[in-house]
């Protein structure tokens, strides 16, 4: 008796039996196509979060958070931008680095490549492929040996290993006796890296940055400093910050800039697999119409007795939109937490699905990783049950409304 009572017989009609099972088959329905829509929203976007994340970081780890280069591709005098970069306490460290496409040939097979100069004791201030590297190490890469550090599928693809000789053809051509001829040099390899992402273990090769000077005719200049700041998500207003303090003859640039169409995309498909997996949701939602539209023509002469005890059609409407809302809210919860528990384990059931079906999902070759990352994000799945529920109480308004309208009289005529 504590209870309203709209709310007390909207709970009490969510036990109630049925003249027909048919309608309990159909508000069961409702809630497992609700929870399903729900926990496969969940899963998705914790996937496409994972793998924005897993890329992200994947990407950041071989390139840098920004980058200062030259007007014309050079930079000369690097050691003086330090004194200015030392200043900006966002800027954790710097390295110098040279890059340049190439051609690499072992025996018969040759494959383009992006070579790129490093100094060993900057580089894993910057980057992280020091800790990816299968064999050798990066202090392997002394000046004037010629040493050279290849990505795995490109090692496995020219079929070397360390300590087999190579030859890097550069662009740049050397003019001789015998006419114009292309700048080659024989490398040794000296380490393999494996960073898991094929765009850089196919296309990539590290070499000494006075080797890559000579091998590109620099110099004493140099491509660019690679910056690495204390948070990647602000490297555009601190690239923005430290742009007015260099010389005009150089420019920064950030990640965001070199990869914003790669994340702009997954942005957008983002957004519009949340829409399409919502309609799920929504043809769910909306079968709780059916539902009460079966209960409120069961319940007839139920709602015609209540109305000549007294109660109103506003109290006729909570009713359904009670027991509605019960049968939303229970799919919603469902699938809430079917979708958590998924999502925090795609990482465990996904291979397990492989090894069972003896398929793999995700080939490296065509990827640009082969595993399937998951990130839950606890505000996705507050806004996916937040519109799931919604959705659930909108769709009981018209049966709610239809109930209010019956008249007891015409209803208790035959009774």
């Amino acid at each position: 008796m504590f209870k309203p009572l709209s709310l007390f017989i909207g709970l009490r009609y969510t036990r109630a039996k049925r003249r027909t099972g048919f309608i309990s088959f159909i508000t069961l329905t409702s809630v497992l196509g609700i929870a399903l829509g729900v926990a496969a929203l969940i899963t998705v976007l914790s996937v496409m979060n994972g793998f924005e994340a897993e890329l992200r970081d994947r990407i950041l780890g071989m390139t840098s958070h920004a980058s200062i280069t030259g007007a014309d591709g050079e930079l000369h005098q690097w050691q003086s931008f330090e004194d200015i970069l030392k200043t900006e306490p966002r800027v954790l460290a710097w390295a110098p680095y040279v890059e340049g496409q190439a051609m690499i040939n072992s025996d018969r097979r040759v494959s383009g490549t992006l070579l790129r100069g490093i100094l060993p004791g900057y580089e894993p201030r910057v980057s992280e492929v020091a800790t990816h590297l299968v064999s050798g190490q990066l202090e392997a890469l002394r000046a004037g040996e010629f040493g050279i550090i290849l990505g795995q599928e490109l090692a496995e693809h020219l079929g070397v290993m360390d300590g087999d000789k190579i030859t890097v053809i550069t662009p740049q051509v050397t003019a001789t006796p015998a006419g114009i001829l292309p700048r080659l040099k024989r490398f040794t390899v000296v380490g393999i890296f494996h960073v898991g992402m094929f765009e850089y273990d196919r296309n990539m090769a590290l070499i000494n940055l006075e080797d890559a000077k000579r091998l590109f005719s620099l110099e004493d200049a140099i491509s660019g400093l690679r910056l690495k700041v204390d948070d990647v998500f602000l490297a555009r207003e601190i690239a923005r910050d430290i742009g007015p303090r260099l010389p005009e003859t150089a420019y920064v640039t950030d990640w965001t800039k070199a990869h914003s169409n790669f994340f702009k995309a997954i942005q957008t498909e983002k957004r519009v697999m949340f829409i399409i997996l919502l309609l799920i949701v929504a043809v769910a939602a909306f079968n709780i119409v059916s539902t009460l539209v079966m209960v409120v023509t069961d319940k007839r002469a139920d709602i015609a007795i209540l109305r000549t005890q007294g109660m109103t059609p506003s109290q006729v409407m909570a009713i359904f939109i009670v027991l509605g809302t019960i049968i939303g809210l229970s799919g919603t919860v469902i699938g809430g937490v079917g979708g958590v528990l998924l999502a925090l384990n795609v990482e465990t059931v996904v291979p397990g699905i492989e090894r069972f079906f003896g398929v793999h999902f995700l080939s490296a070759d065509v990827y640009y990783i082969s595993e399937l990352p998951s990130l839950l994000i606890w505000r996705d799945v507050i806004n996916i049950t937040g519109v799931a529920f919604v959705l659930s109480i909108l769709a009981t308004i018209y049966p709610a409304w239809q109930a209010s309208r019956i008249r007891p009289a015409e209803e208790l005529r035959y009774e």
